[in-house]
This record gives structure tokens, C-alpha cells and sequence, in this order.
């Protein structure tokens, strides 16, 4: 297997380049005096050095370990512990992390490439500083400065780890039937009991301490998710003076087998009336817990383009190596029995497909977290409120569509290899057995494409898509002639997706069943052309610069394939989408 490099050049590209995110940075004053493009520069390349480096060596061996667990306690596999000390003494656990408590206070956008780099090296291990990144997130929003002073500095120091409880083994999706209770005490904290299933990193021996954040109910909570409440749940108690006291209420059940993501401790959490405190106000736990949703289903994405970055840099490699028949065409390699497998058209489609994915892929969550910085720094009203309603409409799209390719990546990956994709020992097959938890958790990508078109499409009657349609309009009415090729395309997407819209926001006001049964095709559609836009916009600052070097020739010809050959696949998803419900309920449920 290749080893991991960081895609420092192509990210570069996508920030300094086609989004100019200096100029966005300067515009909001929570950055302007903490990042600028040196500063950015200098961090991602210190986080490429890490990752490759110290994290990316551990991920076969943590796959074949995995995580163990003995009378409560969970070991994480052998070099794991060490490789989390350096990774948090370096503070990339804070990189987005408020510097008042200790975090270098990077934008969205530096830090989902950080990300992305320690995904791509290990998933598994990127999983435990991220689960720590959102509890941060949460905390830093919604609970009283106490806690905040309390909690924050070590977490985003690294020495504590953090944790999200939610899900119960009745209760997945509909956390409104949870059961887990919080039990009010005298001195103002609450005794919380129940317990909490598929909890990443629930417990293991990296840090200290594990900082959990817990969904519950009050004795007198209203039904429903209007009575949630969150939490903070420590694993020991604090003392005053900030050392660590007495181990809570509160022990790891075990930890789950799981196809993949083994060295990532997925946990059975039980809360014997264990001691907490309060996040924000009672019943207001869903708020609380939506604040940092936003930035872990983006970030959910993000994983699922690591994954997908790795295996093609694996798949690539191998495709330039290995020699199998000779070209079409004739002998490439005359003086070889063979030419390398690179030569040929379906290892030349497999190749163009993930790369047109994956840097599509880099290109729009990049573009999310841009909206994510937007919406958290601007200081004028309706430039937030625009950028609130685009990352509401987008996120489910960024979640799913990027996890969804990134299996379709993973496996052509494979596929490339051969036999040897199906043996451990190359790597490729663990790549898809992690990728596949993507589409699962932070919502599955079914219950994602129904946020998108229940919630944000049909639930705003237009509203939210409106941003991004007159956005990409705005593009293309703009776009010199030159961009022809790939703006005729991207009007024909955007048209075709109004269009689709206008015709789902009519059917569902008579039928209900419309939104579920067209949601799925739906946003996939919704992908397809938010990738075209990308790459409309990559081909522009491409087109300019490609006598400068082969770096701006190949991102041309991966615009080029894309609109040839992946942006097409929305004709016969549009056609289901307009097929509409009723072919769905032609059997009763006996009849399956």
C-alpha cells in the first residue's frame, strides 16, 4: 500500500485559489487577527507531517488489533496512546477551539482540512480527537462559564477527551423516546441513569480523563424531543482546584465488533446515577446538541473523503506499477512483457471517477465550512443569516453525498487491485470496510436526503435552495465564454434541478408519501450539480494558469471527465424522482 501523503497542494488550490479565502477571512473579525494565508499554509503543513508521519503507520496494525475490553476498561491497540500524546501536544485537538480556553482558533475551513489529512491517515484514530472537537463545541455554546473554564482548556489541551451520548437501544434517529433520566439535587447538579449505546470513544486509555455530554429528561420534561435535556457527565469528578477526584456513577458495558473502524472504541455507556450538570437550559438539549450537528455531519463527510483520497492514492500508485495485457492501442512498454494497467480505458474510468469525487468532494466542504465560518464571524445580519440557511440546506448534502461516493471510490479502489484488492495485507479492503460506517452515523444517509427535501426544501417552501440556485446563477450569467464547456452543463443542472424542485414543493402539499419516495434520488441530484458548480469554478481559475504547470492541465482534464462523463448520471435520478410514490405502496407489507 501506498503511503499517505498529504493533498497539501490541491488544498491549497481549493483555499488560496478558487475561494480566495484570505479575503473571506479579513471580512470577519473573529479571524482577521488569528489565520491569514501564511498562517494556513504553515499549520496545514505541519498537520501533513503529523498525520503521515505518526498516524497514518498505525492503521493496519489498529485494524487488525482493534480495541479490547476487560472488566470495563478499553485498551486501544499498541502505538496509539503515544501517537494521541504527540498529536495533542502538537494542539491540532483545538485547531478550531476558542483561544480563550486555549485553542489556536482556526476557521472551519483549516480545520476540516486537518480533518480530512487525519482521516485519510487513520479513521479510526481521527474519530477520538473529532468526538473531543464537537463536546467542545457544544460545551463552548451552550454551558455557563463555569464549566466552560472547568472543562475547555484540558479538552482542547488533549489531556480530556470528550464524548456525545445520544443514541439508547430502543431510540436511534427519534431521540424524542429516550429514557434516560436526569434527577435535579440540592446543590444544583443532577443524578443522571440510563444507558447509551454506539458511543465513539465512550472510554479508552488516551487521556485522563472522558468528558461525556448526555442526553436526558427531566422528572417534569415535556414529551417528545421538546423535553431533552444535555448534560456534562464526567468520567472522574473535578476538584476545585482543577485535579481529579473520585471516578462518577458510570462504567463502559462493552464495546461493540464491528465491520470496521476496530480501533475505534465504540461503547455501551451505563449512568447509575451518575453526577452532572446542565448544558444550556432544561429541555433545550436538542438546541444544544444541534450546534456542533452541523459541523460533525460535515464532518461525517469530510471522513468519507479521506477514505476515498487514501484508496486513490493507493489505487493510482499500484495502476502506474502493475503490468497486465498490452494497450489497445499497441505496446506502451515495448521492452516489457506487459503494459502498466494505467493504459487501460476502465482502469482510466475507475482513476477519473475518484479523482473528479474527490476533489469535487474537497472543493465543497470546503465550501460548507466557508458558510459554517461565515455564519459563526459575521457581524452583519442578513450576510449570517443567508450563510445559517445555506449550511442548514447543505449539510444533509455534504453528509451523504460525500459518503455515498466515497464507497463508490473506495471500491473502484479496489477494484483496480485486482485479487490483491480483496487480500488484507493491500490495504484496499479495510479502506471500504471503514468507509461503510459513514452512511450510518450522525443520521443515516436515508434519514439526510429526508432532511434535505422534508426539512429544508419543503419545510422553508423554497426558501433555502433559493440561496444556492441564485448563487450558481449568478455564475454562470457572469462567466466569460471561454467556460463554455462546462457552464452550458452547469445552466442545464441548475435548470433541471429547479425544475425538480418546483415539481416536489407541488406534489408534496397533496401527498406526503411524495418527499420520502423522491428524497434519496433527490439529493443525489442535489450532489451532482453542487459538484458541477465546483468544478465550474475549479475550471476557471484552471483554464488561466494552465500554461503554468501539469498541475493545472490535470485538474482541467478532471473538469473536463466530470462533466462528460459523471454530471450525466442525473437524467436517469431525476427520472426516478418524477416517477413520484406509488409504485413504493403496491404491496401491502405480507406481500414483501
Amino acid at each position: 500500500m501506498a503511503d499517505y501523503k498529504a493533498p497539501l497542494r490541491d488544498m491549497r488550490f481549493v483555499l488560496n485559489e478558487v475561494f480566495e479565502v484570505s479575503k473571506l477571512w479579513a471580512q470577519l473579525p473573529g479571524l482577521a487577527e488569528v489565520v491569514d494565508e501564511e498562517t494556513a499554509a504553515a499549520i496545514l503543513e505541519e498537520a501533513g507531517k503529523v498525520t503521515a508521519g505518526t498516524i497514518a503507520p498505525l492503521n493496519r496494525s489498529g485494524d487488525e488489533e482493534g480495541c479490547s475490553w476487560t472488566d470495563g476498561a478499553v485498551k486501544t491497540p499498541a502505538g496509539f496512546p503515544e501517537a494521541y500524546q504527540t498529536y495533542a501536544d502538537g494542539g491540532w485537538v483545538g485547531v478550531g477551539g476558542d483561544p480563550v480556553f486555549g485553542g489556536m482558533g482556526m476557521p472551519k475551513v483549516i480545520s476540516a482540512q486537518v480533518e480530512e489529512m487525519v482521516n485519510s491517515a487513520n479513521l479510526s484514530f481521527g474519530l477520538y480527537p473529532m468526538l473531543t472537537a464537537g463536546a467542545c463545541l457544544s460545551i463552548n455554546a451552550h454551558a455557563s462559564e463555569e464549566l466552560k473554564e472547568k472543562y475547555l482548556p484540558n479538552m482542547y489541551g488533549g489531556s480530556w477527551a470528550g464524548s456525545m451520548c445520544l443514541t439508547e437501544p430502543h431510540a436511534g434517529t427519534d431521540l424524542g423516546i429516550i429514557r434516560t433520566k436526569a434527577e435535579p439535587q440540592a446543590d444544583g447538579s443532577y443524578k443522571i441513569s440510563g444507558t447509551k449505546i454506539f458511543i465513539t470513544g465512550g472510554e479508552h486509555d488516551l487521556t485522563e480523563n472522558i468528558i461525556h455530554l448526555v442526553l436526558a429528561k427531566l422528572p417534569d420534561a415535556p414529551a417528545g424531543p421538546k423535553g431533552i435535556s444535555l448534560f456534562l457527565v464526567p468520567k472522574f469528578m473535578v476538584n476545585a482546584d482543577g485535579s481529579l477526584g473520585e471516578k462518577n456513577s458510570l462504567g463502559c458495558g462493552s464495546i461493540e465488533h464491528k465491520m470496521g473502524i476496530k480501533a475505534s472504541a465504540t461503547c455501551v455507556m451505563n449512568f447509575d446515577g451518575a453526577t452532572g450538570w446542565i448544558v444550556d437550559a432544561p429541555n433545550k438539549g436538542l438546541a444544544a446538541m444541534f450546534t456542533m450537528m452541523n459541523y460533525e455531519r460535515l464532518g461525517v463527510g469530510i471522513q468519507g473523503l479521506s477514505l476515498g483520497e487514501r484508496s486513490y492514492q493507493n489505487a493510482v500508485e499500484y495502476a502506474r506499477d502493475r503490468i497486465q495485457s498490452r494497450a489497445p492501442t499497441g505496446p506502451v512498454n515495448k521492452d516489457k512483457a506487459a503494459d502498466p494497467i494505467i493504459v487501460h480505458p476502465d482502469v482510466r474510468r475507475m482513476l477519473l471517477t475518484m479523482k473528479a469525487l474527490n476533489e469535487g468532494g474537497r472543493a465543497f466542504s470546503s465550501y460548507v465550512a466557508m458558510q459554517l465560518d461565515t455564519a459563526k464571524y459575521s457581524e452583519d445580519a442578513a450576510t449570517r443569516k443567508r450563510a445559517e440557511e445555506l449550511v442548514a440546506l447543505l449539510t444533509p448534502v455534504a453528509k451523504a453525498f460525500l459518503t455515498d461516493m466515497a464507497l463508490e471510490t473506495t471500491v473502484h479502489g479496489q477494484q483496480i487491485f485486482g485479487g490483491h484488492g480483496f487480500v488484507r495485507e493491500w490495504g484496499q479492503e479495510q479502506l471500504i470496510r471503514d468507509c461503510r460506517i459513514t452512511q450510518i452515523y450522525e443520521g443515516t444517509n436515508g434519514i439526510q436526503a429526508l432532511d434535505l427535501v422534508g426539512r429544508k426544501v419543503v419545510g422553508s417552501g423554497g426558501a433555502f435552495y433559493k440561496h444556492f440556485a441564485e448563487e450558481v446563477k449568478a455564475f454562470t450569467d457572469s462567466a466569460d465564454a471561454s467556460l463554455a464547456e462546462f457552464i452550458e452543463p452547469l445552466k442545464g443542472a441548475i435548470a433541471n434541478l429547479e425544475l425538480m424542485t418546483a415539481d416536489l414543493l407541488e406534489r408534496a402539499k397533496a401527498n406526503p408519501n411524495e418527499v420520502g419516495a423522491a428524497s434519496v434520488e433527490y439529493l443525489q441530484v442535489f450532489g451532482y450539480t453542487a459538484y458541477a458548480y465546483m468544478w465550474a469554478l475549479m475550471a476557471r481559475t484552471a483554464l488561466a494558469k494552465q500554461d503554468q504547470d501539469d498541475f493545472y492541465v490535470s485538474k482541467l482534464g478532471t473538469a473536463r471527465f466530470y462533466f462528460a462523463r459523471l454530471l450525466p448520471r442525473i437524467h436517469s435520478l431525476t427520472a426516478s424522482v418524477k416517477a413520484g410514490s406509488e409504485s413504493l405502496f403496491l404491496l401491502d407489507a405480507a406481500q414483501f
